[in-house]
């Protein structure tokens, strides 16, 4: 009787991972009464960050004063941003208005793909970013023969592959599971949303998932941990206040970046799986999928003077020099 069972059990689950060729998003079903006010906001907030990293990247490549190293891993950030927001919020848009609410087995598997390529080169893109700042504050004098061009693009093309390399390992490794459900209890297919519906144990998955967690997150969060206590430190030795708030206002955007970024990131990822409910779950993914890309532009042109600066420029508000 046992083995009947099991082997009706096991029948059960290839018929039903033979079915699931598709998913479906619960999405924001939880908040009917609010999906219209949803949509006009997600909408702004995507507009607007469309907007802000589009200027930010047409603005460093046009003006001159920003040909360095730190406003080209900007660059590359804002476009990397861009991209990482088309992956999820004109789906997620579509839902909210009633349109499909469904995604084909390979669209889910390709959305995770660059949603987490993106999001992954963007942590190591931050980490670069801050060696840029340690080399220019700590090592001034070397800053030009160390962060030549040919080390730049060395440096961006090293973390996008690394990035979309560790997203393949992941998305292939989630893919290959049998499903038994085809709802997706969230907005897009994110990595433990994705996994809760596999027939089998994922606890491989959860290892190669933490894993995964470490090199993006814990690796690069240490090391600019420690490239900010070497830059704090030789800021706090400039003999003139002057000269140490100027030190510190050109690292003061991109360490509000990191703490946004890897904090998000953190809390997404390195979580108990049971600690939220999946409205706490979506809330916390709104903010780094809707608010998060958002803060890049907003950020840099509000406490950056070169780029705020470039901004006037480009108005005719600032004479060129």
């Amino acid at each position: 009787l046992f083995i009947s069972f099991s082997t009706e059990g096991h029948l059960m689950k290839a018929k039903n991972h033979s079915e699931v060729s598709e998913f479906v998003f619960q999405g924001f079903s939880n908040f009917q009464e609010l999906q219209v006010i949803l949509f006009v906001v997600f909408l702004t907030l995507y507009i607007l960050t469309l907007a802000g990293n589009v200027i930010i990247v047409v603005i460093i490549r046009i003006d001159r004063h920003l040909h360095t190293p730190m406003y080209l891993f900007l660059s590359i950030l804002s476009t990397s941003e861009t991209f990482y927001s088309l992956v999820i919020i004109p789906r997620m848009l579509s839902s909210l208005v009633g349109l499909s609410q469904s995604i084909s087995f390979m669209g889910c598997a390709t959305q995770m793909f660059f949603f987490l390529g993106f999001a992954i080169t963007n942590c190591l893109l931050l980490a670069v970013m801050g060696y840029d700042r340690y080399v220019a504050i700590c090592n001034p004098l070397r800053y030009s023969a160390i962060m030549n061009w040919k080390v730049c693009a060395l440096m961006a093309s090293s973390v996008a592959i690394t990035g979309f390399s560790l997203s393949l390992v992941q998305a292939v490794a989630i893919f290959r599971l049998p499903f038994c459900d085809p709802l997706i209890e969230h907005f897009f297919c994110d990595v433990r949303p994705v996994l809760d519906l596999a027939c089998v144990n994922t606890f491989i998955n959860d290892i190669l998932t933490l894993i995964i967690s470490l090199l993006a997150i814990t690796a690069p969060a240490t090391f600019l941990f420690v490239s900010y206590i070497l830059i704090i430190s030789t800021i706090l030795q400039i003999a003139s206040a002057a000269g140490r708030q100027k030190a510190f206002a050109t690292c003061a955007s991109h360490l509000t970046m990191v703490i946004i970024h890897y904090g998000c990131a953190s809390i997404a990822y390195f979580k108990p799986k049971s600690e939220n409910t999946k409205d706490q779950d979506q809330l916390i993914s709104v903010t780094y999928t809707v608010i998060t890309p958002l803060l890049n532009p907003v950020v840099y042109s509000l406490r950056n003077k070169e780029v705020k600066d470039a901004l006037k420029r480009a108005l005719g508000r600032k004479p060129l020099s």
